[in-house]
């Protein structure tokens, strides 16, 4: 069969999705061209706000009346909303053939065959305490790549459903991670983004062995700085990233492993949801704003040329005017390069839908509304600054809005449009004179 598969959400879910491509290939289907030209669809689908869910089953809405016309057309869910919702989903959308949760994507394969068999309504749910299976799902044609490293979460934020549809801590083997990237790295991939919920939390819930043959050149002990350690030296990797952030992994050992390893970018997400310690306590984040601050001090004491960006949440229950200000000046002293505004919606099941979403749909909008303008005047005060200084940049292909000019992203993740040379190739470290900035792109020319 021909497959496609519709992704929201995160990059754990774009890497479940190229996993889940990996597995079905290797089953003997081929990825489609287009969703036109498909013979299965599979959204996977995101629960961490309303909104996302809303687009998934708008999305297989649409697809399951699009069989009218296309006789054999299967649609399947997976990801955190087909978790949370379980047999529920086939009440919202009555002609789903199948739904597989967070860490069943293994069973996909034998899904589809029930499918053709002519079964619907198939249902399997994941018990979230089982290991689960990462298989290799890097499909040779790009530079760069993401690796998960740490499935799930413990942290237990009030408003955050991930707990639930994405079960406990497990941090993978070392070795194995290591084995992943010698792999991709022998592939042609340049850059890795090593992938967890809380990712600077690898190795503390469950052990893992640190027998990577990697020599400890930094005098590096804790479980993360050591595996970012050994992914550094793996031949072939120029860059290593990492997402997502907590302000309590901004440890010492932390902040020296990304000055000594030249490979590891400078850029953290640091997602801080909001600059009120009231709040803050409400969303049990287990941060105050002076430590929130505190870590972004010696991030930068420490690399001056740091990009920081973060997430932030507005109209949280019970959030006044005052905490909103709190937010707007605590963005402002930590001097985001950028950041990615949610408006609070309830999830169901957690502690914070327990309370009334008292903060008028208007006036989220209005506070989201105000801190994206606040952003974009810092953003392109930061960004001019880097006119007229050259960025080394990971060339990607041609740029999504011109494809005359190239595109990549610097170490500091910031995202550079250029001219390129006749013989450029994705996957090439090159240096660009930025001669324009705007609040989140650099513009400049190449230098050979």
């Amino acid at each position: 069969m021909l497959f496609s598969i519709h992704t929201y959400g995160c990059q754990m879910n774009v890497r479940d999705s190229e996993s889940v491509s990996a597995i079905l290939q290797a089953a003997g289907h081929s990825q489609a061209a287009s969703e036109a030209e498909a013979d299965l669809i599979i959204v996977n689908s995101c629960s961490v706000r309303g909104k996302a869910e809303d687009k998934a089953l708008g999305k297989l809405g649409l697809l399951c009346a699009a069989k009218r016309d296309r006789p054999g057309l299967i649609v399947g869910v997976m990801g955190c909303m087909a978790q949370r919702l379980g047999p529920e989903i086939f009440k919202r959308v009555p002609a789903l053939d199948f739904a597989v949760g967070t860490r069943r994507c293994g069973a996909i394969p034998r899904m589809v065959r029930r499918a053709l068999a002519g079964e619907t309504g198939i249902c399997e749910i994941s018990d979230l305490l089982e290991t689960p299976d990462v298989p290799d799902a890097h499909d040779g044609t790009a530079c760069t790549a993401f690796v998960t490293i740490l499935l799930g979460c413990e942290r237990r934020c009030s408003y955050c459903i991930v707990p639930d549809v994405r079960g406990a801590e497990y941090s993978r083997p070392a070795a194995e991670i290591v084995a992943e990237i010698t792999a991709l790295a022998r592939g042609g991939v340049r850059e890795v983004t090593l992938l967890g919920q809380s990712v600077m939390r690898y190795g503390l819930k469950n052990p893992v062995s640190h027998d990577t043959d990697t020599p400890d050149r930094h005098g590096l002990t804790e479980p993360f700085a050591r595996l970012l350690e050994a992914v550094a030296n793996i031949p072939g990797i120029a860059r290593v990233r990492f997402t997502s952030s907590h302000p309590s992994g901004c440890t010492d050992q932390l902040i020296q492993a990304m000055r000594s390893l030249p490979q590891v970018c400078r850029h953290l997400h640091l997602p801080c949801q909001s600059g009120s310690d009231r709040i803050l306590k409400a969303m049990r984040r287990g941060y105050t704003r002076a430590g929130y601050l505190d870590a972004t001090r010696r991030l930068r004491e420490a690399m001056p040329d740091i990009a920081v960006t973060t997430d932030v949440i507005v109209g949280f229950p019970g959030e006044t005017e005052s905490d909103f200000q709190d937010t707007r000046s605590l963005m402002e002293a930590a001097g985001f390069d950028n950041a990615f505004i949610f408006k609070y919606s309830p999830r169901p099941g957690t502690p914070a839908a327990a309370l009334p979403d008292d903060v008028p749909a208007a006036e989220k909008m209005r506070r989201n509304r105000v801190l994206l303008a606040d952003q974009d005047l810092r953003g392109a005060l930061i960004n001019q600054r880097l006119v007229g200084t050259v960025q080394e940049v990971l060339a990607e292909g041609p740029s999504l809005r011109n494809a005359s000019r190239w595109s990549g992203r610097s170490s500091g993740n910031k995202i550079v449009v250029f001219e390129p040379d006749p013989a450029l190739e994705p996957g090439a470290l090159v240096n660009v004179r930025v001669t324009r900035a705007a609040p989140q792109t650099l513009y400049g020319e190449l230098v050979l």
